[in-house]
């Protein structure tokens, strides 16, 4: 009879443990694929990260959104645009919106993602209301999704419109108006004239506009 290795014995809990620390999600699929008791590891491992990054990797809407559905404890989100083309939608978003762990979300960067719009975005952003730091440079949302942010993030501390050159003096009038805990906002690359960043200074005086 063959003797069952060591690690086999481990419980379910300490292997968890162990698996939460590996950061490739190509890894934990391997090892999900294992035993029947490993890929029940793999999902423990998930529901306990803080934080999941997949900048530099290739990611779609579904394998994506079943990460993050699994990540009960998730606080902070990184799906940047890296060099390997990360191909999430505004569908992917949406299916981001519906995981549990999106209403806890402190931190999220959506930066480059060429391939989302104010729809994705709101749909997303109406959920995380724990929201303090946002990152939505380099995409082509408009002053929809700023009026959204304004609205179902009171907390926000941060947020990151470089290059947002479809965002406009009006809307961001309105996300610092009513996001009054925003310490910091990257303006660099939008088209809105100077006079509105002495407009924005006279609702918040302690705002730091970047650059």
């Amino acid at each position: 009879m063959e003797e069952e290795a060591e690690i086999d014995r481990l419980p379910i809990d300490l292997l968890a443990h162990i698996l939460v620390m590996i950061t490739s999600f190509t890894d934990l699929a391997q090892a999900s694929g294992v035993c029947r008791k490993w890929k029940q590891g793999v999902k423990q491992a998930l529901a306990r990260r803080k934080t999941l990054s997949f900048a530099g990797c290739k990611m779609d809407d579904d394998s994506t959104a079943r990460l993050v559905r699994h990540a009960y404890s998730l606080k902070e989100l990184d799906i940047s645009r890296s060099r390997w083309g990360c191909q999430i939608t505004d569908n992917g978003l949406y299916k981001i919106s519906l995981a549990k762990c999106v209403s806890n979300l402190t931190s999220i960067s959506l930066w480059g993602m060429t391939g989302i719009t104010d729809k994705g975005v709101v749909q997303l952003i109406t959920s995380a209301n724990s929201l303090q730091h946002l990152n939505v440079g380099g995409t082509f949302i408009t002053d929809e999704s700023l009026s959204a942010i304004a609205d179902s993030c009171p907390r926000l501390n941060s947020i990151v419109l470089w290059s947002c050159r479809h965002v406009t003096e009006n809307g961001l009038i309105v996300l610092v108006s009513k996001c009054r805990k925003l310490e910091s906002i990257n303006v660099w690359g939008t088209r809105v004239p100077l006079d509105c960043f002495i407009g924005l200074l006279t609702i918040s005086p302690a705002l730091k506009i970047k650059p």
